[in-house]
C-alpha cells in the first residue's frame, strides 16, 4: 500500500485510444467509446479506493464534437447520457460525498436532455467535499487560456500588474487544484490542445502504451506507484 503522503492529490487522465480499440476489433468507433465509459467507472472506484482525493477525465475537446463524423458525435452524446444517468442514480457519489464538476463548453454544445442530467448531478453533489470528480466536456486548454486572457483584458484596469492568482481565477479550472499526475493512454506521448496548460506546469507525466479501454485498475495502480517513487525537486 502506498503511503498517503506519497499519493498524488489530483490525477488527470487523457483517455486516448477508444477508436483504435474498436477498429482493432472490427467495431464501430462508438463501441470503443462505450468500452471507455465502462472503464472510467472502474477507474473512478479504484482511485477512490487507493486514496486519491481528486480525479479528472478529459471526455471530449471542442473539436471532438464539431469535427468528427455526425454519427460518432451523436453516439458519444448518447453514451454520455447513459453514463451520467447511471452516475446520478448510483450510490457511489452519495456514499463517498463526491463533488462532481463539469468543465468546458458543454452547455453550448450538448442537447437539453443531457444538460438536464448534468445539472441534476451538480445540484445533488454541490455540498459534497470528501473527494472530487471532474469531467472536461467540450473543453480545449488553448481556448480556456485565450478566454482567461480576454477576461483579464476586459476587466482589469490598465497598468495593473497581472498575478498568478488573477490568471488562475479567470480560467475554467479556477476551482481545481494543480495537477500532480497526468496520465495519457494510447501509446502516443504528447499533450493535446493545450490541455490544462496552466494547471499542469509542474505535473508528473505518465504515458501508457495501453489503449484506454485496456488501461485497467492494475495499470492505474502501476502509474500511481510510479509517481510515488519519483523524486520532486521543483527546480532546486
Amino acid at each position: 500500500m502506498i503511503q498517503p503522503e506519497l499519493l498524488p492529490k489530483h490525477v488527470v487522465i487523457i483517455p486516448d485510444g477508444n477508436r483504435r480499440f474498436a477498429t482493432a476489433r472490427g467495431q464501430k468507433p462508438w463501441e470503443g467509446h462505450e468500452a471507455g465509459a465502462k472503464n472510467t467507472e472502474s477507474l473512478v472506484r479504484e482511485a477512490r479506493r487507493l486514496g486519491v482525493q481528486e480525479i479528472s477525465f478529459w471526455g471530449s475537446s471542442i473539436e471532438n464534437l464539431t469535427k468528427r463524423p455526425l454519427p460518432e458525435s451523436q453516439a458519444l452524446l448518447r453514451i454520455y447520457e447513459q453514463y451520467f444517468t447511471e452516475l446520478l442514480e448510483g450510490e457511489d457519489i452519495y456514499k463517498d460525498k463526491v463533488k462532481v464538476r463539469f468543465i468546458g463548453h458543454w452547455e453550448e454544445q450538448f442537447p437539453s436532455s443531457l444538460k438536464n442530467i448534468l445539472y441534476k448531478i451538480l445540484e445533488a453533489t454541490k455540498d459534497h467535499d470528501q473527494c472530487f470528480l471532474n469531467f472536461f466536456l467540450a473543453y480545449s486548454g488553448d481556448d480556456d487560456m485565450k478566454q482567461a486572457i480576454q477576461h483579464i483584458a476586459d476587466t482589469v484596469p490598465e497598468g495593473t500588474k497581472i498575478t498568478d492568482e488573477m490568471i488562475k481565477g479567470a480560467l475554467m479550472t479556477k476551482d481545481l487544484p494543480p495537477v500532480d499526475l497526468l496520465i495519457r493512454t494510447g501509446g502516443e506521448p504528447h499533450l493535446s490542445a493545450g490541455f490544462m496548460m496552466w494547471d499542469i506546469a509542474n505535473s508528473q507525466l505518465y504515458f501508457s502504451e495501453k489503449l484506454y479501454p485496456d488501461f485497467d485498475v492494475t495499470a492505474l495502480g502501476e502509474a500511481i506507484l510510479d509517481y510515488s517513487n519519483r523524486g520532486r525537486r521543483y527546480g532546486k
